[in-house]
């Protein structure tokens, strides 16, 4: 039984310091994660629902409630995740704590049965006696050596009492805080899922109300959708033409992609050496669009092509650029706000819906150059920047691209 008790207790430690260093790794992702959702759901408060003197119509307000509900709900899975791995903590730490007390009481155990049997020894005779009573010197050299050692023994025994009771301790409070910890974070969560419980109702007043004039939504969406699509349709036409224009100039012709000089080829490799890293092209904002096709946020049945993300913003936000490069285009179609194309050797940084324009064509540029400000749509109150990353013709995910997006 004892055996079979030190073969568990050695494999429960042996794994316990692998199991904690795994666990305290993801709490520290999911921490940041928690942390980050929270200050993006302070901004989205701050940006999209502070300017209650501005009359949304149901349709915006029902967008921008989607919005918050789409990062609350990410908090409370991390959250969740983050209870369960405490969860799991307390359990291997409460087995573990067990195991120590255990091995606490066999040292106790130990210890006492030495201490009594060193004393019985004492009162039959003492060391001197033992000593003198050797047959020889190689005997007693012997026996103090062994005398020694039991000291020693006993020092070691009585440190090991000492070092157990530390860990204990030590154990016993990371328990205290891990509960506590859990504690707070499933008060929190409760919390965040009142709040989402309000945003829900919200937004199905608001639903209801435009579900009266669903025709009409409909109509609103696919009239945005088919201004954005000539908007993407103009800036891949002139990619194109910059991309045939460029080449010809090199004395190349009929390739689709920018044959690039050793300056560009520079540019072009360390753009894409910083995949993942590069700046937001705003100070402040939150994604309140994402890329490619997808559900619109409020009429499920309708669904949205995004060529890139979209930004909300503080009125007057200045627009900068997201690594360092030469203005390629500044687009400007009728019946929407002005873009600016920025070339990276072959890869393209898109800037749509500009209220001011700081740059002309042929500018060159720094990364975090302000280039202009975004517009205020001042029927909505809205401030948005529409943002894409272009590799020649192929339009990509920004989020791959722009730090913790």
């Amino acid at each position: 039984m004892h055996k079979t008790f030190c073969f568990i207790a050695l494999f429960w430690i042996g794994m316990y310091p692998l199991l904690a260093q795994n666990t305290s790794k993801r709490q520290q992702e999911l921490e940041s994660q928690r942390i980050r959702l929270k200050n993006e759901i302070k901004q989205i408060n701050q940006l999209l629902f502070t300017n209650t003197k501005t009359r949304k119509n149901a349709l915006n307000q029902a967008e921008d409630i989607q919005v918050k509900l789409n990062v609350r709900n990410e908090l409370i899975k991390v959250t969740n995740e983050q209870v369960n791995i405490l969860t799991r903590r307390i359990n291997l730490n409460q087995r573990n704590i067990g195991i120590q007390r255990k091995e606490l009481e066999l040292l106790k155990e130990d210890y006492a049965s030495m201490i009594q049997k060193s004393y019985a020894s004492k009162s039959l005779k003492n060391r001197l006696m033992f000593l003198f009573s050797s047959k020889n010197f190689f005997q007693a050299y012997k026996r103090i050596q062994y005398l020694k050692q039991y000291a020693s023994y006993r020092r070691k025994q009585g440190l090991a009492i000492e070092k157990k009771t530390l860990l204990l301790q030590q154990l016993n409070q990371t328990l205290i805080n891990e509960k506590t910890k859990k504690g707070l974070l499933i008060d929190e969560n409760r919390d965040v899922k009142g709040k989402l419980a309000n945003d829900r109702k919200d937004q199905e007043i608001l639903i209801k109300r435009l579900k009266r004039k669903e025709r009409n939504l409909i109509t609103q969406i696919l009239k945005k959708q088919k201004q954005t699509k000539e908007i993407d349709q103009e800036i891949s036409r002139l990619i194109r033409e910059a991309i045939e224009a460029s080449n010809k100039a090199l004395g190349k012709k009929g390739n689709k992609s920018f044959e690039l000089t050793p300056e560009a080829k520079l540019i072009a490799a360390n753009f894409s050496a910083n995949k993942g890293r590069l700046p937001w092209p705003l100070e402040k904002g939150v994604v309140i669009q994402r890329f490619g096709r997808q559900p619109h946020p409020v009429v499920k049945t309708t669904i949205i092509q995004s060529n890139g993300v979209t930004f909300a913003t503080e009125p007057k936000a200045q627009v900068r650029t997201i690594f360092k490069g030469e203005v390629m285009s500044v687009v400007l179609i009728k019946g929407s706000n002005p873009s600016v194309l920025i070339r990276h050797g072959n890869y393209i940084s898109v800037y749509k819906n500009l209220g001011k324009l700081y740059v002309k064509k042929g500018d060159k540029v720094k990364a975090k150059e302000i280039i202009g400000e975004v517009f205020t749509n001042k029927k909505t109150g809205k401030t948005e920047l529409q943002f894409s990353i272009f590799n020649n013709v192929k339009v990509l995910n920004p989020k791959g691209w722009i730090y913790q997006m």
